[in-house]
Formats: structure tokens, C-alpha cells, sequence
């Protein structure tokens, strides 16, 4: 007995020295999301669930995030190796930030299209962005779309907004009971948030911002430039297990949700992967994503942007588009190809 106790102490022994070097070999990273553990989050949850990171030797820890502008100084701040963010959050950050010592850059574009909307209910009678003139608009004051709404107005004429600012969880509440005119946010998000308030979808009037000429990138994955430089190879590896996630996501988006529940079991299940599947046909799969090719960006289109977002933001210096963007890290083309043909 006691010979037999001493062998499977020697195997478990060595079996916790195997677990401990595995272990040592997977390389730590530390992910930001932008927002909370909605439908969208499956992107990033799914491949976690699936191992695909596992399997690339990533040892890769997902949090939630209340914004991109936080999730942006946080992978600054080195509290996170990686995040995922807006791109205009992030080209505002380099340029008010000129001398801080870990600007994040992006490194795969997620969302081709900005998912900002200005949505008002049929009643009040707005169909139009002329219609806005004058208008009393609420959004929260770090809101996207409320950040890049001059970039919006300019392109459609609209002058006279007076803004009203509130919490998020208050956005789509003063829009239903008729506090404001219209609001500004994420399409997919604030949309099911109006439903979920009694709203029907037919009773919205929806203005995408892509649709009324402006054409700023959405939400990117931004590395911290530590990351980069010192393992360049496990940033590979993680767009590479990522990408392969995404062909699995836009596949079958409701099991992809079921990553998500597991991580938050409050959410609705059939809410959620409606949401994710708006913002996979609004901003992911989109026609100018199609075009340029997923996670990769237009050089002339991310200059334009550049220069909005400097006017629209007021920043202290000018974006420089060629130290925010760096898609050399970038799986191979065939890798990329994960959107559903249309």
C-alpha cells in the first residue's frame, strides 16, 4: 500500500511540475473590452471559450469595460496588454496625449463602420437629419456618437442641437418618455435598449451615421506598444485565434451567445443575439468592410478620419495617421476571410 501511495505521489508530483511548465510556456495577456458583456462581447468570448487562445499558448483574461475612452487609458496606463475600442477614442487619446510614454495603437479594425445612430421615435415627427434643426438631443457626454456628432452635423447641414447630457442607463428612458427629441449612441445597443423600455422597433426613426456621410471606423483592437515590442509573436498569435472565433461567431451567432451567458447568466439570451447579429450586419459585415477586407483599414479613409476627429474633438495637436493604426501584425489573408458572403 504504502509503495502504491508513493507512486501516485510521484505521478501527481509530476504531473503538477508538466501542469506548472505548461503553465510558464502560455503567455499572460490582459483584455480590455469597451463595454459591458452584451451580445457583441462574443467575439471576444467565444474563441476564449473555444480554447483558440489556449491553443495559441495565450493565457488570455477577458473584462468587461464601461467605454472606450477608459478602455484606451487603461491598456495606456499598462493595466491591460490589449483592449478592444473606438477608433476615434483612440485618435482623440494620441492627440491630447503627444508626450505620454504608452500610446496604444490599433492593430485589426473590428468594426468597419462607426455603429453611431441619432434615433428618435416616429411621433416627434424627425425623419430627416434636417429635420434636427433645433432640436434637444441627450446622449452621455463621453458618448461616441455625441463626440463625433459635429463630423455628423457637418455633413448634413444641422445646426441649432442643444444637448442634454444623463448616465447611459438613462439614455433610452428620456428618449421613451419624451425628455429629449432624439439621442445619439450605439445602433445595436440603444435600439434594443428602447424595445426592452416598451418601445417598438417600428416606432424608431434610425440615422446611421455611415448612411448620412460620415465615414469614420468603429471599434478596433488597440496593443499596448510594451506588447508589441516585446512579443510581437504572442500579438500574432492572439489576431490569428481571434479571427478563427469570428468565423465561428458569424456562423452560428446564438451559440456564440451561450459564451456570453456563461460569463454574465442575467443576460437575455434572445435579446443579446439579436444585438449581435444587428452589429454584425450594420458594422462588421458591411459593404465598405467587404471591400477593404476585414480587420484592415483604407489609408485615404483613416487620413479623413484623422483629420475629423481632430476638427470635431478640438484636440491639443493634429492625429497623425500613420502612429495609430499598425496592421502589420495581421494574420494572413485567408485567415481574414471570415465574413459570410452576401
Amino acid at each position: 500500500m504504502k509503495k502504491r501511495q508513493f507512486l501516485h505521489a510521484i505521478a501527481f508530483a509530476a504531473a503538477t511540475v508538466a501542469a506548472g511548465s505548461a503553465m510558464a510556456q502560455s503567455t499572460p495577456i490582459k483584455f480590455q473590452l469597451d463595454w459591458r458583456f452584451e451580445g457583441p462581447a462574443a467575439l471576444f468570448l467565444t474563441p476564449a471559450a473555444k480554447g483558440y487562445f489556449k491553443d495559441a499558448k495565450l493565457d488570455v483574461t477577458i473584462d468587461a469595460g464601461n467605454g472606450s475612452g477608459g478602455t484606451v487609458t487603461r491598456v495606456a496606463s499598462g493595466a491591460y496588454d490589449m483592449g478592444f475600442a473606438d477608433m476615434a477614442a483612440l485618435m482623440e487619446f494620441h492627440a491630447n496625449n503627444a508626450d505620454a510614454p504608452n500610446k496604444p495603437v490599433a492593430i485589426m479594425m473590428v468594426y468597419n463602420d462607426t455603429p453611431a445612430s441619432v434615433m428618435a421615435l416616429k411621433k416627434s415627427g424627425i425623419k430627416t437629419p434636417a429635420d434636427l434643426n433645433g432640436k434637444k438631443l441627450g446622449a452621455p457626454v463621453f458618448d461616441a456618437g455625441r463626440r463625433a456628432f459635429p463630423i455628423f452635423s457637418k455633413a448634413n447641414n444641422v445646426t441649432g442641437v442643444q444637448w442634454t447630457a444623463m448616465d447611459p442607463p438613462l439614455r433610452e428612458t428620456m428618449l421613451a418618455r419624451g425628455d429629449v427629441d432624439a439621442i445619439t449612441g450605439f445602433t445595436f445597443t440603444s435600439l434594443l435598449n428602447l424595445e426592452a423600455r416598451g418601445v417598438k422597433a417600428e416606432d424608431v426613426v434610425v440615422l446611421p451615421y455611415p448612411q448620412y456621410g460620415v465615414k469614420l471606423y468603429g471599434n478596433a483592437i488597440i496593443a499596448s506598444p510594451k506588447i508589441l515590442k516585446e512579443n510581437p509573436e504572442a500579438v500574432k498569435a492572439f489576431l490569428a485565434a481571434f479571427a478563427k472565433g469570428m468565423k465561428d461567431v458569424m456562423g452560428n451567432p446564438a451559440a456564440a451567445i451561450g459564451d456570453v451567458k456563461a460569463r454574465d447568466g442575467i443576460i437575455n439570451a434572445e435579446l443579446e443575439t439579436r444585438r449581435l447579429k444587428l452589429a454584425i450586419d450594420t458594422v462588421i459585415n458591411s459593404p465598405n468592410a467587404r471591400a477593404e477586407g476585414f480587420g484592415q483599414v483604407n489609408g485615404p479613409r483613416l487620413s479623413l478620419m484623422a483629420s475629423q476627429v481632430s476638427d470635431a474633438f478640438n484636440t491639443k495637436s493634429r492625429v497623425n495617421p500613420d502612429v495609430v493604426w499598425n496592421g502589420s501584425y495581421l494574420p494572413a489573408k485567408a485567415a481574414l476571410d471570415v465574413l459570410p458572403k452576401k
